[in-house]
Protein backbone atom coordinates (compact mmCIF):
# COMPACT_ATOMS: atom_id res chain seq x y z
CA UNK A 1 0.00 0.00 0.00
CA UNK A 2 1.14 3.53 -1.20
CA UNK A 3 2.26 5.94 1.35
CA UNK A 4 1.54 8.80 -1.29
CA UNK A 5 -1.57 10.69 -0.75
CA UNK A 6 -4.26 10.45 -4.13
CA UNK A 7 -3.37 12.15 -7.09
CA UNK A 8 -7.11 13.46 -6.97
CA UNK A 9 -8.62 16.45 -6.14
CA UNK A 10 -9.95 17.00 -2.90
CA UNK A 11 -13.82 18.43 -2.47
CA UNK A 12 -14.62 20.45 0.48
CA UNK A 13 -17.91 19.31 2.19
CA UNK A 14 -19.80 23.00 1.06
CA UNK A 15 -18.96 22.28 -2.59
CA UNK A 16 -19.94 18.70 -2.03
CA UNK A 17 -23.39 19.42 -0.83
CA UNK A 18 -23.82 21.93 -3.65
CA UNK A 19 -22.95 19.54 -6.18
CA UNK A 20 -25.70 17.20 -5.37
CA UNK A 21 -28.05 20.01 -4.99
CA UNK A 22 -26.99 20.33 -8.65
CA UNK A 23 -27.44 16.93 -9.79
CA UNK A 24 -31.02 17.25 -8.32
CA UNK A 25 -32.24 20.03 -9.96
CA UNK A 26 -30.72 18.51 -13.27
CA UNK A 27 -33.45 15.62 -13.38
CA UNK A 28 -30.61 12.98 -12.79
CA UNK A 29 -31.68 9.46 -11.18
CA UNK A 30 -30.25 7.97 -7.96
CA UNK A 31 -27.79 5.51 -10.15
CA UNK A 32 -27.07 8.10 -12.40
CA UNK A 33 -26.19 10.47 -9.22
CA UNK A 34 -24.29 7.27 -7.79
CA UNK A 35 -22.21 7.54 -11.10
CA UNK A 36 -21.49 11.35 -11.17
CA UNK A 37 -20.52 11.28 -7.45
CA UNK A 38 -17.88 8.72 -7.67
CA UNK A 39 -16.50 10.37 -10.57
CA UNK A 40 -16.36 14.15 -8.87
CA UNK A 41 -15.43 12.94 -4.86
CA UNK A 42 -12.21 10.03 -4.60
CA UNK A 43 -12.42 7.64 -1.65
CA UNK A 44 -10.80 8.37 1.75
CA UNK A 45 -6.83 8.29 1.79
CA UNK A 46 -5.46 5.61 3.63
CA UNK A 47 -4.20 5.99 7.11
CA UNK A 48 -0.32 6.25 6.88
CA UNK A 49 1.19 3.37 9.47
CA UNK A 50 1.92 4.87 12.53
CA UNK A 51 5.74 5.37 13.24
CA UNK A 52 7.48 2.75 15.33
CA UNK A 53 7.36 3.31 19.18
CA UNK A 54 10.94 4.21 20.58
CA UNK A 55 12.26 1.87 23.04
CA UNK A 56 11.96 3.00 26.84
CA UNK A 57 14.98 4.21 28.42
CA UNK A 58 16.45 3.00 31.01
CA UNK A 59 17.34 5.18 33.52
CA UNK A 60 19.36 4.34 36.71
CA UNK A 61 18.49 2.95 39.45
CA UNK A 62 16.59 5.39 42.02
CA UNK A 63 16.60 7.95 39.18
CA UNK A 64 13.69 10.08 38.80
CA UNK A 65 12.92 12.76 36.42
CA UNK A 66 10.48 15.33 38.00
CA UNK A 67 9.19 15.06 41.46
CA UNK A 68 6.54 12.98 43.31
CA UNK A 69 2.78 14.72 42.90
CA UNK A 70 3.00 14.40 46.48
CA UNK A 71 6.20 16.77 47.03
CA UNK A 72 4.91 19.41 43.94
CA UNK A 73 1.82 19.80 46.03
CA UNK A 74 4.10 20.26 49.20
CA UNK A 75 6.38 22.53 47.20
CA UNK A 76 3.13 24.71 46.11
CA UNK A 77 1.72 25.01 49.52
CA UNK A 78 5.26 26.21 50.52
CA UNK A 79 4.77 28.86 47.97
CA UNK A 80 1.58 29.53 49.14
CA UNK A 81 2.86 30.02 52.66
CA UNK A 82 5.44 32.31 51.29
CA UNK A 83 3.02 34.34 49.78
CA UNK A 84 0.40 34.48 53.09
CA UNK A 85 3.72 35.95 54.46
CA UNK A 86 4.94 38.58 51.81
CA UNK A 87 0.86 39.49 52.18
CA UNK A 88 1.07 39.54 55.93
CA UNK A 89 4.37 41.78 56.13
CA UNK A 90 2.79 44.26 53.48
CA UNK A 91 -0.14 44.54 55.18
CA UNK A 92 1.55 45.83 58.21
CA UNK A 93 4.00 47.86 56.28
CA UNK A 94 0.95 49.53 54.81
CA UNK A 95 -0.86 49.58 58.50
CA UNK A 96 2.49 51.36 59.99
CA UNK A 97 2.74 53.94 56.82
CA UNK A 98 -1.31 54.77 57.30
CA UNK A 99 -0.23 55.31 61.18
CA UNK A 100 2.94 57.08 60.39
CA UNK A 101 3.44 57.49 56.72
CA UNK A 102 6.32 60.30 57.41
CA UNK A 103 8.14 57.07 58.03
CA UNK A 104 7.67 56.43 54.14
CA UNK A 105 7.57 60.20 52.27
CA UNK A 106 10.66 60.82 54.17
CA UNK A 107 12.49 58.87 51.98
CA UNK A 108 11.33 59.74 49.01
CA UNK A 109 12.29 63.18 47.30
CA UNK A 110 9.72 66.03 47.09
CA UNK A 111 8.58 66.13 43.53
CA UNK A 112 7.29 62.76 44.12
CA UNK A 113 6.08 63.30 47.87
CA UNK A 114 4.09 66.35 46.66
CA UNK A 115 2.33 64.10 43.92
CA UNK A 116 0.52 61.71 46.40
CA UNK A 117 -2.35 61.87 48.06
CA UNK A 118 -2.81 63.98 51.19
CA UNK A 119 -3.57 61.43 53.26
CA UNK A 120 0.10 59.96 52.37
CA UNK A 121 1.57 63.49 53.69
CA UNK A 122 3.24 64.14 56.94
CA UNK A 123 -0.25 64.68 59.11
CA UNK A 124 0.99 67.10 61.92
CA UNK A 125 -0.13 67.00 65.53
CA UNK A 126 -3.51 68.04 66.50
CA UNK A 127 -2.79 71.46 67.87
CA UNK A 128 -6.46 72.55 69.15
CA UNK A 129 -6.37 74.47 72.03
CA UNK A 130 -8.45 72.56 75.11
CA UNK A 131 -10.93 74.33 76.94
CA UNK A 132 -9.50 75.71 80.27
CA UNK A 133 -8.88 73.46 83.18
CA UNK A 134 -12.01 73.98 85.94
CA UNK A 135 -11.55 71.15 87.96
CA UNK A 136 -9.26 67.98 88.16
CA UNK A 137 -9.08 65.89 85.04
CA UNK A 138 -10.12 62.26 85.79
CA UNK A 139 -7.29 60.80 83.83
CA UNK A 140 -3.58 61.62 82.59
CA UNK A 141 -3.36 62.54 79.07
CA UNK A 142 -3.89 60.35 75.81
CA UNK A 143 -0.37 59.53 74.96
CA UNK A 144 0.74 61.10 71.31
CA UNK A 145 2.78 60.22 68.96
CA UNK A 146 6.36 60.33 70.71
CA UNK A 147 7.87 62.23 67.94
CA UNK A 148 11.37 63.90 69.04
CA UNK A 149 11.17 67.81 69.69
CA UNK A 150 12.71 70.35 67.49
CA UNK A 151 14.07 74.03 67.88
CA UNK A 152 10.88 74.69 65.08
CA UNK A 153 8.86 72.76 66.68
CA UNK A 154 9.55 72.28 70.30
CA UNK A 155 6.39 70.62 71.80
CA UNK A 156 6.27 67.88 69.53
CA UNK A 157 4.85 64.70 70.67
CA UNK A 158 3.95 66.21 74.03
CA UNK A 159 0.53 66.75 75.59
CA UNK A 160 1.25 70.24 76.03
CA UNK A 161 1.69 70.71 72.36
CA UNK A 162 -2.31 71.76 73.07
CA UNK A 163 -1.79 73.38 76.24
CA UNK A 164 -1.88 77.38 76.27
CA UNK A 165 0.79 79.60 75.63
CA UNK A 166 2.23 81.79 78.71
CA UNK A 167 0.45 83.89 80.80
CA UNK A 168 -2.78 83.05 78.93
CA UNK A 169 -2.57 79.71 80.55
CA UNK A 170 -3.48 81.47 83.84
CA UNK A 171 -6.99 82.24 83.56
CA UNK A 172 -8.32 83.06 87.34
CA UNK A 173 -12.00 82.27 87.36
CA UNK A 174 -14.57 84.76 87.54
CA UNK A 175 -14.42 86.83 90.92
CA UNK A 176 -17.18 86.91 93.43
CA UNK A 177 -17.31 88.46 96.93
CA UNK A 178 -15.83 86.09 99.08
CA UNK A 179 -15.25 86.51 103.25
CA UNK A 180 -14.24 89.72 103.77
CA UNK A 181 -13.29 90.92 100.66
CA UNK A 182 -15.68 92.28 97.87
CA UNK A 183 -16.05 91.29 94.83
CA UNK A 184 -13.63 94.05 92.93
CA UNK A 185 -11.03 93.07 95.79
CA UNK A 186 -11.28 89.12 95.04
CA UNK A 187 -10.75 90.31 91.62
CA UNK A 188 -7.37 92.27 92.68
CA UNK A 189 -6.18 89.06 94.55
CA UNK A 190 -6.60 87.20 91.57
CA UNK A 191 -5.29 89.51 89.59
CA UNK A 192 -1.65 89.49 91.98
CA UNK A 193 -1.98 85.91 92.23
CA UNK A 194 -1.42 85.64 88.84
CA UNK A 195 1.26 88.37 88.62
CA UNK A 196 2.87 86.38 90.97
CA UNK A 197 2.88 83.04 88.92
CA UNK A 198 4.04 85.32 85.73
CA UNK A 199 7.18 86.54 87.61
CA UNK A 200 8.18 83.25 89.30
CA UNK A 201 7.62 80.98 85.93
CA UNK A 202 7.87 83.20 83.18
CA UNK A 203 10.14 85.52 83.19
CA UNK A 204 12.44 85.61 80.64
CA UNK A 205 15.35 86.80 82.94
CA UNK A 206 14.07 84.83 85.76
CA UNK A 207 14.32 81.42 83.30
CA UNK A 208 18.06 82.85 82.45
CA UNK A 209 18.81 82.16 85.97
CA UNK A 210 18.12 86.09 87.14
CA UNK A 211 17.12 86.82 90.71
CA UNK A 212 12.67 86.90 90.72
CA UNK A 213 12.70 90.80 91.90
CA UNK A 214 9.09 91.51 90.67
CA UNK A 215 8.29 88.30 92.30
CA UNK A 216 9.87 89.08 95.55
CA UNK A 217 8.39 92.45 95.27
CA UNK A 218 4.70 91.16 95.31
CA UNK A 219 5.62 89.10 98.75
CA UNK A 220 4.17 90.92 101.36
CA UNK A 221 7.41 91.52 103.83
CA UNK A 222 4.47 91.30 107.02
CA UNK A 223 3.58 87.50 106.11
CA UNK A 224 6.31 86.06 108.92
CA UNK A 225 9.70 85.18 107.85
CA UNK A 226 8.73 84.57 104.54
CA UNK A 227 10.18 86.79 102.07
CA UNK A 228 13.59 86.64 103.66
CA UNK A 229 13.49 82.86 103.76
CA UNK A 230 13.09 83.13 100.29
CA UNK A 231 15.45 86.09 99.53
CA UNK A 232 18.15 83.38 101.86
CA UNK A 233 16.87 80.36 99.67
CA UNK A 234 17.98 81.86 96.45
CA UNK A 235 21.77 83.26 97.73
CA UNK A 236 22.45 79.77 99.63
CA UNK A 237 20.38 76.76 98.26
CA UNK A 238 20.18 74.11 100.38
CA UNK A 239 18.08 70.71 100.07
CA UNK A 240 15.97 72.19 102.94
CA UNK A 241 15.51 75.29 101.34
CA UNK A 242 15.00 74.85 97.46
CA UNK A 243 14.32 78.20 95.29
CA UNK A 244 13.06 75.90 92.44
CA UNK A 245 9.83 75.17 94.48
CA UNK A 246 8.94 78.40 94.05
CA UNK A 247 10.80 79.61 91.13
CA UNK A 248 11.51 78.50 87.73
CA UNK A 249 15.27 79.45 86.86
CA UNK A 250 17.34 77.76 84.38
CA UNK A 251 21.46 77.98 85.12
CA UNK A 252 23.11 80.00 81.80
CA UNK A 253 25.90 77.62 81.73
CA UNK A 254 23.86 74.76 81.52
CA UNK A 255 20.53 75.13 79.63
CA UNK A 256 18.96 77.80 77.82
CA UNK A 257 14.71 77.80 76.90
CA UNK A 258 13.81 77.15 73.34
CA UNK A 259 11.65 80.14 71.90
CA UNK A 260 9.46 82.68 73.98
CA UNK A 261 6.62 79.62 74.61
CA UNK A 262 6.04 78.07 77.88
CA UNK A 263 2.97 75.69 77.53
CA UNK A 264 0.78 76.39 80.51
CA UNK A 265 -2.40 73.94 82.12
CA UNK A 266 -4.01 74.12 85.28
CA UNK A 267 -6.62 76.35 87.59
CA UNK A 268 -7.04 78.57 90.08
CA UNK A 269 -9.83 79.23 92.72
CA UNK A 270 -10.99 80.88 95.61
CA UNK A 271 -12.27 80.26 98.86
CA UNK A 272 -12.26 81.56 102.46
CA UNK A 273 -10.22 80.76 104.91
CA UNK A 274 -11.67 78.61 108.26
CA UNK A 275 -10.00 77.55 111.39
CA UNK A 276 -6.44 78.45 111.43
CA UNK A 277 -6.82 80.33 107.87
CA UNK A 278 -9.57 82.00 109.84
CA UNK A 279 -10.42 85.77 108.60
CA UNK A 280 -8.34 85.19 105.12
CA UNK A 281 -9.37 84.77 101.51
CA UNK A 282 -7.28 81.80 100.30
CA UNK A 283 -6.25 81.70 96.28
CA UNK A 284 -5.72 77.77 95.60
CA UNK A 285 -3.46 77.32 92.51
CA UNK A 286 -2.59 74.38 90.52
CA UNK A 287 -0.09 74.88 87.26
CA UNK A 288 2.21 72.99 85.25
CA UNK A 289 4.92 74.35 83.25
CA UNK A 290 5.84 72.74 80.69
CA UNK A 291 9.53 74.17 79.15
CA UNK A 292 11.41 73.17 75.75
CA UNK A 293 15.62 73.59 76.51
CA UNK A 294 18.57 72.43 74.93
CA UNK A 295 22.19 72.48 76.32
CA UNK A 296 23.64 76.11 76.45
CA UNK A 297 26.68 75.43 74.35
CA UNK A 298 26.30 77.83 70.60
CA UNK A 299 24.21 75.02 68.16
CA UNK A 300 23.14 72.35 70.71
CA UNK A 301 19.95 71.60 68.74
CA UNK A 302 18.64 68.46 71.22
CA UNK A 303 15.69 69.68 73.09
CA UNK A 304 14.77 68.12 75.94
CA UNK A 305 11.44 69.63 77.83
CA UNK A 306 11.54 70.00 81.88
CA UNK A 307 7.98 69.74 83.13
CA UNK A 308 6.93 71.79 86.83
CA UNK A 309 4.14 71.56 88.50
CA UNK A 310 3.59 74.18 91.35
CA UNK A 311 0.88 74.31 93.76
CA UNK A 312 0.67 77.25 96.09
CA UNK A 313 -2.30 78.75 98.48
CA UNK A 314 -1.68 82.83 98.23
CA UNK A 315 -3.22 84.30 101.29
CA UNK A 316 -4.91 87.53 101.65
CA UNK A 317 -5.73 88.46 105.11
CA UNK A 318 -7.90 91.18 106.52
CA UNK A 319 -5.96 94.52 107.12
CA UNK A 320 -8.75 95.20 109.89
CA UNK A 321 -7.65 92.13 111.80
CA UNK A 322 -3.91 91.06 110.85
CA UNK A 323 -0.92 92.87 109.89
CA UNK A 324 -0.41 93.38 106.12
CA UNK A 325 0.18 95.75 103.57
CA UNK A 326 -2.32 96.49 101.11
CA UNK A 327 -1.30 94.90 97.88
CA UNK A 328 0.95 92.30 98.59
CA UNK A 329 -0.08 88.79 98.93
CA UNK A 330 1.36 86.34 101.69
CA UNK A 331 2.01 82.69 100.62
CA UNK A 332 1.16 79.62 102.85
CA UNK A 333 1.60 76.60 101.30
CA UNK A 334 3.84 75.68 98.71
CA UNK A 335 5.08 72.53 96.99
CA UNK A 336 6.42 71.03 93.47
CA UNK A 337 7.09 68.60 91.14
CA UNK A 338 9.43 68.14 88.68
CA UNK A 339 9.91 65.98 85.45
CA UNK A 340 13.37 65.62 83.81
CA UNK A 341 15.00 67.34 86.17
CA UNK A 342 18.37 65.71 87.43
CA UNK A 343 18.22 64.76 91.44
CA UNK A 344 21.46 62.96 91.36
CA UNK A 345 23.83 65.77 92.27
CA UNK A 346 23.62 68.52 95.24
CA UNK A 347 20.76 71.66 94.98
CA UNK A 348 22.25 74.31 93.49
CA UNK A 349 19.11 77.10 93.13
CA UNK A 350 18.22 76.20 89.44
CA UNK A 351 16.35 73.44 87.48
CA UNK A 352 18.95 70.87 85.90
CA UNK A 353 17.03 68.89 82.72
CA UNK A 354 18.99 66.13 81.95
CA UNK A 355 19.57 65.63 77.69
CA UNK A 356 20.09 61.88 76.24
CA UNK A 357 24.08 62.06 75.28
CA UNK A 358 24.66 62.85 79.13
CA UNK A 359 22.22 60.34 80.72
CA UNK A 360 24.46 57.19 80.49
CA UNK A 361 27.42 58.91 82.45
CA UNK A 362 25.00 60.14 85.33
CA UNK A 363 25.36 58.50 88.71
CA UNK A 364 22.42 55.99 89.33
CA UNK A 365 20.13 57.15 92.79
CA UNK A 366 18.35 55.32 94.51
CA UNK A 367 14.44 55.08 93.11
CA UNK A 368 11.39 55.58 95.56
CA UNK A 369 7.81 55.13 94.45
CA UNK A 370 6.35 53.93 90.53
CA UNK A 371 7.34 55.76 87.53
CA UNK A 372 5.23 59.05 87.48
CA UNK A 373 3.59 60.56 84.54
CA UNK A 374 4.65 64.71 84.42
CA UNK A 375 1.27 65.34 82.58
CA UNK A 376 -1.12 63.34 84.51
CA UNK A 377 -2.55 66.05 86.44
CA UNK A 378 -5.74 64.10 87.86
CA UNK A 379 -3.89 63.19 91.12
CA UNK A 380 -3.11 65.89 94.00
CA UNK A 381 0.60 66.31 95.09
CA UNK A 382 0.21 64.24 97.96
CA UNK A 383 -0.92 61.25 96.17
CA UNK A 384 2.06 60.85 94.37
CA UNK A 385 5.62 59.01 94.95
CA UNK A 386 8.17 61.51 96.73
CA UNK A 387 12.16 61.45 96.00
CA UNK A 388 13.95 60.63 93.18
CA UNK A 389 12.28 58.68 90.91
CA UNK A 390 11.41 58.09 87.01
CA UNK A 391 9.02 60.09 84.32
CA UNK A 392 7.55 57.97 81.93
CA UNK A 393 7.84 60.63 79.39
CA UNK A 394 9.07 64.40 78.81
Amino acid sequence: MSDKPSDQPSVSDEDWAAFVENAREQGLGTEEQSKALRKVRPKKAPKAPKAPKAPKRQEPAGWRTGPAWQEMNGRAARRRKVKGAVGIALAAALALVAVRPQLFTGLLPDDVTSALPSSWSDRPEDTTPLAAETAAPTSAPDDVDPDRPTLKEPFRGSPAVRWADGAAGIEPPAAKATGWMSKKQVEDALKRSKDFLVASNLDPAVLKGGKPSAALRLIDPKFGNLRSEVEQALARPTEEHDPTIVFSRFDPAEARVVGSVVKIRGRMSVEKGTGKDSGQVLVHTDYTFVYPVVKARPGADAVERSIVRRVLTFSFVDPARFRATPGKLGVSDWDAQFGNNDCAHPVNGFLRPTFDEDRAALPQPSRSGAAVDPYDRSKTLGELPRGCGTVTRS
